[in-house]
């Protein structure tokens, strides 16, 4: 294939949108070339945060669970089967200044040039960086309630963070665990005034103030976590089974800042469906979610991604 060959549709990233995106362009003859990333030294790794996780129980068709990693797997599978192109490659630099648009690789000092993209690249929760955290991620500690919570049924939790974010998952743990503890690093919360009050209320939930976690230990699951007084400076080991860590989400948008309209998170802004500020130009999945940020509604906004490039490609060519 030649490096002037125009693509009708590249697809940017390989998470259950971008995979989905695939499944539907390549059904609809569009030949897509999906660009899946590329492993990194901090984990990262082809297929997204699925890739990191273990049973997967709310995704619909599973009844007895899925592991992220083999939901991932079939996702490809499919993806492949239909004819997608399918390329371990980074994406480093992107032109949506003009049509066909130009994207980089990380394998080619030649752009690809495409007629539509769309974009899937995710989002990352921000993680703590302490001793053990990797080790133990998806063996007791996790970014996500609603996706790990009932593995904690009966079972002592604690959740990290001060925004309306990490009461929102204490409370729902609240309905599994036998307890649970926030912990927060400053003496108040940042959370809006009608949720502190909710989670105040709530009998399973305490508060950790002025205090902030060192190392998370355990062998083959989490066992204790180590926590620090900020004031004091005293250490204490506080037994858990699980703990979340919910101090926010980074969209992986770097690439598109100047490029595409953002919000002030650095999420993809969309409208009408999926289509970004540049016509031609999708988003779908978490880079443009910070509300749901769920394994079925990201699948859900790929499809749409789909079809929204369909539909822009028939017109364009009338």
């Amino acid at each position: 294939m030649s490096e002037t060959h125009i693509h009708d549709v590249v697809i940017l990233g390989s998470g259950p949108a971008g995979l989905t995106a695939a499944i539907y362009t390549a059904r609809g003859n569009l030949k897509p070339l999906l660009l899946e990333g590329e492993p990194s030294s901090t984990g990262d790794q082809p297929g997204g945060q699925l890739m990191l996780t273990t049973e997967v129980e709310n995704f619909p068709g599973f009844p007895q669970g899925i592991l992220g990693p083999e939901l991932m797997s079939n996702l490809k599978e499919q993806a492949l089967r239909f004819g997608t192109n399918i390329t371990t490659a980074k994406v480093v630099k992107v032109d949506f200044s003009d049509s066909p648009f130009s994207i980089w690789t990380s394998v080619s000092d030649n752009p690809l040039r495409a007629r539509s993209v769309i974009i899937s690249t995710g989002a990352q929760a921000l993680m703590l960086n302490v001793a053990g955290e990797d080790r133990l991620l998806g063996h007791g500690v996790s970014a996500c309630a609603t996706c790990d919570g009932f593995f904690f049924r009966d079972q002592k939790v604690l959740v990290v963070g001060g925004g309306d974010s990490a009461l929102e998952e204490a409370g729902f743990l609240s309905k599994f665990a036998s307890s649970v503890t926030v912990i927060h690093r400053r003496k108040e919360l940042r959370a809006s005034k009608i949720m502190q009050e909710r989670a105040m209320k709530n009998p399973k939930i305490s508060f950790l103030y002025n205090a902030v976690v060192k190392e998370l230990v355990g062998k083959d699951k989490l066992e204790f976590v180590r926590i620090q007084d900020i004031e004091t400076g005293l250490t204490e080991d506080v037994e858990a089974q699980g703990l979340f860590v919910a101090i926010g989400h980074a969209p992986n948008t770097e690439l598109f800042k100047n490029q595409l309209e953002l919000d002030d998170k650095g999420y993809i802004l969309t409208r009408n469906g999926t289509q970004t500020s540049i016509p031609g130009v999708f988003a779908a999945g978490d880079v443009q979610d910070s509300k749901y940020r769920q394994a079925i509604t990201a699948a859900g906004s790929g499809c749409m991604a789909a079809l929204d490039v369909e539909k822009y490609l028939e017109s364009s060519e009338k």
